[in-house]
């Protein structure tokens, strides 16, 4: 059993969203807003803390931000990719950080209980890297001991955090979950409209 207390949030929310043509993060959802949403589950759960990673429409998301009991970090390499946000996150994590949960902003329907369900698992077991499963599909959010992160820091960054779990395989830990919000992003205008039907 870990004696671990430090588990920590990154939100991935760095990306300018492209394919929707439009900041995705910042659009209306259940009567907030898609990122705000996604902390405000955070926000619910066992998680000591939380930090997103900001990029292309950092100012336009601090403005709506502002006033959360959240950190943030601007990643200025934001347009190499997810992993590099990942990384920047990471660094930015208070030393005494014990593992960090990484959560795409895009995912807004993740609840707390699942949250917890992962944190649980995490101290019960002597594994490292701990992610969700639902009806035989890996969903996230991921979460990894801190002891990976320079590793992390040498992915390939095409493959991202998938190429960690190929590398350590064996301190990979899938719980099964009952909620399929961990496989739910929002990528497209159709995804967005099927998620606030």
């Amino acid at each position: 059993m870990k004696q671990m207390k430090h588990n920590r949030a990154i939100i991935l929310a760095a990306g300018a969203s492209r394919r929707m043509k439009t900041q995705k993060l910042l659009l209306p959802y259940h009567g907030s807003t898609i990122i705000e949403t996604a902390i405000s589950n955070i926000l619910q759960s066992k998680v000591s803390s939380t930090m997103v990673v900001l990029g292309a429409s950092r100012h336009e998301i601090l403005e709506v931000i502002d006033g959360l009991p959240v950190d943030h970090c601007y990643n200025a390499q934001h347009a190499q990719g997810m992993l590099s946000s990942v990384i920047c996150g990471l660094r930015a994590m208070p030393a005494n950080t014990d593992a960090a949960l990484v959560f795409p902003g895009d995912q807004p329907d993740i609840p707390a209980q699942v949250i917890d369900q992962l944190i649980d698992a995490f101290h019960g077991s002597p594994r490292g890297i701990v992610i969700p499963r639902y009806q035989n599909r890996r969903g996230h959010p991921l979460m990894v001991d801190m002891k990976y992160r320079e590793a992390i820091e040498k992915l390939d960054p095409e493959k991202g955090l998938r190429a960690l779990m190929d590398l350590f395989s064996s301190d990979v830990l899938e719980v099964a979950v009952e909620d399929n919000g961990i496989l739910m992003d929002i990528d497209t205008r159709e995804d967005y409209i099927n998620a606030t039907k």
